[in-house]
């Protein structure tokens, strides 16, 4: 068989089969049979110019013809919006692409959401970023069936009871039997987190529900969520859920 390289380093196949290829977005197709993961491309300027059907139904509208053409900022809330918009532009400017950021999302019924965010350039043959992609994967039920699973599953639960505290590896180590390694690989096997990613996880889940109560200030969740004061709580919260827990808490107020 034939290996020889292109000019520009692609295999002479793979040449010819893209050439052949009438839609470059074919993928969409295929996406839009997901339910559990939002799909979109977007040009320089970040707008929508391809999205599946589970970002539309995301974003409450009917059609994804809906999206095509907008920005983050004619779909989102503002403080959502300002949090998509300077992950794009890091993405676009060729500075950061996102590997499984951790992220809170509220669906059109405000209910919160976890998923695992991914977004990285589009280049074209000169290797110009003329774009992006990206995907946003709901956390899957952990798979129970993992032989490991009954250790690591005590973890999460040493970690659920222990969240207003610093919890150590250490800890983890001594309350499994298994070494650092291998608690953060079958943590990400089975729940397809680390253990630091299922900390932050379980504060800000706590977090959210003591926001619903407006007689609570942001420093009193703060420390009963675990974090040392209201800058470490909201810098934190902010990077996760893409707005400030006072934000949040007005979305939630929200008719």
């Amino acid at each position: 068989m034939n290996h020889a390289l292109s000019a520009g380093g692609m295999p002479d196949q793979r040449q010819r089969l893209a050439a052949q290829i009438g839609d470059v977005f074919f993928s969409e197709i295929l996406f839009d049979t997901m339910s559990d993961i939002v799909f979109f491309v977007k040009d320089k300027e970040g707008r929508y110019v391809v999205v599946n059907q589970t970002l539309a139904r995301r974003c409450g509208v009917r059609e994804k013809q809906a999206l095509i053409g907008r920005k983050a900022e004619e779909v989102f809330p503002s403080s959502l919006a300002a949090s998509y918009a300077a992950q794009d532009a890091l993405v676009l400017s060729g500075k950061k692409e996102l590997r499984d950021q951790l992220e809170l999302h509220l669906y059109p019924n405000r209910s919160p959401g976890w998923c695992l965010t991914q977004k990285i350039a589009l280049r074209d043959a000169r290797q110009q970023i003329v774009g992006m992609t990206g995907i946003s994967r709901d956390l899957a039920m952990p798979d129970q069936r993992h032989p490991i699973y009954a250790k690591i599953a005590a973890a999460v639960s040493y970690l659920h009871q222990h969240y207003t505290q610093t919890v150590s590896m250490a800890e983890l180590v001594r309350l499994t039997g298994l070494s650092v390694a291998q608690i953060e690989r079958n943590f990400h096997k089975i729940f397809s987190l680390t253990p630091r990613q299922m900390m932050v996880k379980i504060r800000l889940d706590a977090a959210s529900l003591m926001l619903a109560d407006p007689h609570c200030s942001i420093t009193e969740v703060a420390i009963a969520s675990g974090y040392q004061d209201h800058s470490a709580f909201s810098r934190v919260f902010k990077a996760t859920v893409g707005m400030t827990p006072t934000e949040y808490r007005e979305v939630m107020r929200q008719d």
